[in-house]
């Protein structure tokens, strides 16, 4: 087996942090003919066992619930407070979610120019401030067209600018929404994606951001055009607009076979697939906003997640809106919504999918009500559940000698950790640290920088081999502690592992060693 061997001294942006030379010993899965010798002289293997039921919160992973415009003030009280059958009991659904995302018109977001929502109190920023208050991290999706809202998805300000744009009739209203091939709109559009991004681009507290949301509920299809010939321009700007400012948060597209298309559904556009992966190359990651509708989620949409996976993470949304029984056409056969539930599963679980929603107050209630195993099944299977099975450690360490760890991941979720997202600049490593009254000892980190998680899948062992020089440490009682750090923040815990005993407690603790 070819080795790969890797040398970093970098003590401007990791000080007193040696990485030292790195072989990268490759998959270890069961049916393969090599195996990891993880026992090294003067080395103790320790075994892990996985936490395989808690909910983890990790980037890019889990269950995400809804919040629109007409959410109302009362929306956290609802979602605190869900009846479950099985349980015979009330939960809080954001317990079991990681994510609020926050899918409202440019307008709700700014209803004049300049006057930013979310920096003053009302709805926008009661929704955040709960989300934060629960755990949550957010998202967003901006619509921008009026079509079936119930109020204006793009503000005055932009039409009175000059924007050219078309009406609406919805109930008892007209409303407007521009054409995003106008010069004008997409001027004054760029000037508050800038403005969301300044306060916004922030991974800590923002998951994903929709980085399309033109046409029919911010859909990508049913877009409306001054010249229906500027389609692929259109998607080039907007997708390159949102790649502009938001350079730390993942952006999301979804994969619909009319992509940018005057059309709201039919057969799959010949230049839809050429549009869409062009908007992957750049870094999008891909979500879907019909999964379990089997006459809308079909070959073409499954063909793209399959080529897709894992280079990029999967979003879903289901398609049966809990507002009627259409979903009784579905050719599927469903009977009842704990059947619609099983059927956006399914689809979700051979997409490999990451993030599964709970959508708005009545989807979630129903969830919980008809399919509350399923919620709890995806939180222990669905997305990325990383752990190492297996680490060797020195046992006793003489400064300056030689040394040697090596450890093998596994992932039990059917998604992928999205560490290879541009937006996430390969920052998350597998490091080791000497902890002292459960702190890492300044100048006692070790990172691994071939370790790359996003390459862990479900099925596969991945193995690596750590080889450094022993720094001088003040001799003594230290505890080996293991940790996927986050390099653009301090080096810090920035996954969670789903290690038995040990979820959210940042550094894993493995044993003791003594230095010299």
């Amino acid at each position: 087996m070819a080795l790969k061997i890797f040398i970093s001294l970098n003590p401007v942006k990791y000080p007193l942090l040696i990485t030292g030379i790195i072989l990268l010993c490759g998959f270890n899965s069961p049916s393969a003919h090599y195996r990891l010798k993880l026992q090294s002289t003067g080395n103790q293997v320790i075994r892990l066992s996985p936490d395989t039921e808690s909910l983890i919160r990790n980037p890019l992973n889990g269950w995400a619930i809804y919040a629109t415009a007409g959410s109302g003030p009362d929306v956290w009280k609802k979602f605190d407070s869900i009846y479950v059958p099985a349980l015979n009991h009330t939960v809080n659904a954001a317990a079991y979610a990681s994510v609020l995302y926050i899918r409202m018109g440019w307008a709700q977001f700014e209803p004049a120019e300049g006057d930013y929502a979310w920096k003053k109190p009302g709805p926008l920023r009661d929704l955040i401030a709960g989300a934060r208050a629960r755990g949550l991290k957010l998202a967003f999706r901006i619509n921008i067209d009026s079509r079936d809202k119930a109020q204006q998805c793009t503000p005055d300000y932009v039409r009175a600018a000059g924007a050219k744009g078309y009406t609406s009739r919805s109930g008892q209203k007209t409303l407007w929404s521009p054409y995003p091939d106008d010069p004008v709109f997409q001027n004054r559009y760029e000037h508050f994606i800038k403005a969301l991004a300044a306060d916004f681009n922030n991974p800590e507290e923002v998951d994903f951001v929709d980085g399309y949301g033109l046409g029919k509920w911010g859909e990508s299809h049913s877009v409306n055009y001054l010249n229906v010939a500027h389609r692929a321009a259109v998607f080039n700007w907007v997708t390159d607009l949102y790649q502009k400012y938001f350079t730390n948060v993942p952006l999301v597209i979804n994969y619909h076979r009319l992509i940018g298309t005057p059309h709201e559904w039919g057969a799959p556009d010949p230049d839809s697939r050429a549009l869409l992966e062009s908007a992957f190359r750049k870094g999008y990651a891909l979500r879907h906003d019909a999964f379990g509708m089997t006459g809308y989620y079909q070959k073409f949409e499954k063909d793209i997640a399959a080529a897709w996976f894992p280079q990029r993470p999967i979003v879903v949304e289901g398609g049966w809106l809990h507002n009627g029984d259409g979903y009784l056409k579905d050719p599927r056969g469903f009977k009842n919504w704990g059947d619609v539930w099983q059927g956006e599963y399914d689809d979700a679980v051979e997409a490999h999918a990451n993030v599964m929603d709970l959508r708005d107050i009545k989807e979630t209630t129903s969830w919980f009500e008809t399919a509350y195993a399923l919620v709890t099944q995806f939180i222990r299977a669905g997305g990325y559940r990383l752990y190492p099975d297996s680490i060797s450690v020195p046992v006793t360490i003489t400064p300056g000698s030689a040394l040697t760890i090596t450890h093998r991941w596994r992932n039990l979720g059917i998604g992928v950790c999205p560490s290879n997202l541009p937006q996430y600049h390969q920052k998350y490593k597998v490091a080791f640290a000497l902890l002292k009254d459960g702190k890492p000892v300044p100048g006692a980190l070790w990172m691994d920088a071939q370790s790359d998680p996003s390459k862990w899948l479900r099925g596969a062992s991945v193995s690596y081999k750590l080889k450094f020089k022993a720094l001088r440490i003040p001799s003594g009682s230290y505890t080996w502690a293991v940790a996927i750090i986050n390099t653009q923040a301090g080096n810090r815990p920035g996954i969670n592992l789903a290690v038995a005993g040990h979820i959210g407690a940042g550094w894993v603790p493995l044993s003791t060693v003594t230095i010299k």
